[in-house]
């Protein structure tokens, strides 16, 4: 019986023929944007649901900075949306730009 000791990995040549370690995973982009764009893109967004009557109100808020929070109830959505409100204002990345202008 022969037994296989496991190896620690090692990393995959490259087209030259080298061993040289990966940045990421592979299949994972890293980088700037594959396909660059002029055109206005989101990158923060409340979403406020409000049905109607005998129904409970929602809200999310998403930022592209990893922030995403949800609410239920009337007294949390409208904190919520408050919040929303002093993030857009402090967020780095919809600050960025305003503050040059």
């Amino acid at each position: 019986m022969t037994h296989h000791h496991p190896r620690s990995a090692e990393p995959a040549p490259t087209t030259h023929g080298s061993s040289a370690p990966k940045g990421v995973a592979e299949g994972v982009l890293s980088g700037p944007d594959p396909q660059p764009t002029d055109r206005p893109r989101i990158v923060a967004l409340l979403r406020i649901s409000a049905p109607g009557r005998d129904t409970t109100p929602s809200a999310r808020s998403w930022c592209s900075c990893g922030r995403d929070l949800v609410a239920f109830g009337q007294r949390k959505a409208a904190a919520l949306i408050a919040d929303h409100t002093r993030h857009r204002a402090v967020c780095p990345l919809l600050t960025e730009g305003k503050e040059a202008a």
